[in-house]
């Protein structure tokens, strides 16, 4: 399992990120939809306006993951869903256009590579030390679930898709954090 990125693990880091990327409707929206959704960034870089158009909060999007071929699907909560409201009010993009528009070219996505450069100076702009790409969205959603929310990881590996809890454990590097903790557990 790929461990090369590190999750966001500082709430006040992930407030100061949305701050700082509220005036890019859609750099905003896309770590809105990042860190609470927990898809594949690829997955969420294939979507298009016209999926999310009509959504409130509550609503869900399905959608086809690339990797696996699996059906999943995003969940439309108040941040996601304030998120698309600014997008809207900003940008008034049309139906088909992708949600995460590449400023190059002609209605085409950014690219991977783009969101790792994004995500690596949010989280330097930030204060943040370690090693930060794209997959830092998605590892940071699980995180902040199972840390601040104690979400379990039979939950989160099945929203992630991952074979096993124990997969999930290693993708989020969490298990040798929370050994050390219940050692500290006197009895």
């Amino acid at each position: 399992m790929d461990n090369s990125v590190d999750p966001i693990r500082d709430l006040r880091a992930i407030d100061n990120i949305k701050r700082m990327t509220m005036s890019k409707p859609r750099d905003y929206l896309l770590f809105i939809m990042g860190i609470n959704n927990g898809i594949r960034i690829t997955d969420l870089l294939d979507l298009k306006w016209k999926q999310v158009a009509d959504k409130q909060k509550g609503d869900v999007v399905q959608i086809k993951e690339r990797k696996t071929g699996k059906q999943n699907y995003i969940v439309i909560n108040g941040a996601v869903a304030k998120a698309l409201r600014l997008y809207r009010e900003k940008l008034n993009p049309a139906e088909d256009c992708y949600l995460f528009r590449s400023r190059k070219g002609k209605n085409q996505p950014v690219t991977v590579t783009q969101v790792n450069r994004l995500v690596k100076s949010w989280c330097q702009l930030a204060g943040l030390s370690g090693r930060y790409g794209s997959r830092t969205l998605r590892k940071t959603f699980g995180y902040v679930q199972r840390v601040h929310h104690g979400v379990g990881f039979d939950v989160l590996a099945k929203r992630y898709n991952h074979s096993s809890p124990r997969v999930t454990m290693v993708y989020l590097g969490i298990m040798d954090d929370e050994v050390k903790d219940i050692l500290m557990n006197e009895i």
